[in-house]
């Protein structure tokens, strides 16, 4: 063991960690500049903090820099959600998103179009909708042995680094998945999914949200937290994978904001497992 390199078991296979392999999934939240939103929510913002004679900006002669300030997590960039995203119950991340390091496989997939598919969603899809399906991420998983896999990354084809800054809205709907595709993740045990999309469902959806719930293990329109069987799971939305981070297994670390809500923005990381 290295300072850089260290060795764990999954599944019953030894692995490198190689922590000088490490990249970064968040988008930085530009609070002047361009940033990613969704769902017509308001950009992120930041003002300096005005108290007596004091305005917490140096470079209108303070002593220090102090802002306040104000964000949607769920719509102004990368962030991490937990069931309480959909009950009463007011379900903390904090308490939730307690998993430190978490094998992960990223797969890269191309999104098809709703007419290209018997896969389906609740409501129906439109037909010129775009969607994750099942048979693609079986294909892209093919090469990828899954047993000991807790966190699946999906990154979307293409791939272009404009999402970081872009604005999801009517005219620019997102891919969503299909409740096949979702149905196949939950089979396979993941209980972390990292998304590159601003939502797993269909933003205008009638308020089903029903992949949220079939990932969540929630029945429909129930909002009581003892109805979610797989209430531990988390899903981080909105990040952003470089195509410079290759298809494979690797170390997923998870870093959250210690919000006391049901989503914070986060920070996840992943680290690149070698086979030994």
């Amino acid at each position: 063991m290295t300072a850089e390199r260290f060795a764990l078991d999954i599944a019953g296979r030894r692995w490198n960690v190689d922590m000088a392999d490490c990249h970064d999934l968040s988008i930085a939240l530009q609070f002047e500049g361009a940033q990613p939103s969704f769902f017509g929510a308001p950009p992120a913002g930041s003002v300096a903090l005005s108290a007596g004679d004091f305005t917490g900006d140096v470079r209108t002669g303070a002593s220090c820099n102090c802002s306040t300030y104000s964000l949607t997590p769920h719509c102004n960039g990368t962030h991490t959600e937990c069931v309480g995203h959909l009950t009463r119950d007011r379900i903390s991340i904090r308490d939730i998103a307690r998993d430190v390091l978490i094998p992960a496989l990223l797969l890269s997939v191309t999104p098809r179009t709703a007419a290209e598919t018997k896969e389906a969603s609740n409501p129906a899809p439109h037909p010129g909708d775009l969607l994750v399906t099942r048979k693609e991420l079986e294909l892209a998983a093919s090469p990828h042995p899954l047993p000991g896999f807790r966190a699946l990354v999906l990154r979307t084809l293409p791939n272009a680094p404009e999402k970081q800054q872009l604005r999801y809205d009517t005219n620019h709907p997102p891919a969503y998945f299909s409740s096949e595709a979702m149905q196949w993740i939950v089979e396979r045990g993941i209980d972390h999914l990292v998304v590159d999309l601003p939502s797993v469902d269909r933003a205008s959806d009638q308020g089903l949200l029903t992949t949220h719930r079939l990932f969540w293990g929630m029945p429909p329109a129930r909002v009581d937290a003892l109805n979610a069987t797989r209430a531990h799971a988390t899903i981080t939305e909105m990040a952003y994978i470089d195509s410079a981070i290759l298809d494979g297994p690797y170390l997923l670390n998870l870093q959250v904001a210690p919000f006391a809500a049901d989503a914070a923005p986060s920070r996840p990381f992943l680290m690149r497992l070698i086979p030994k």
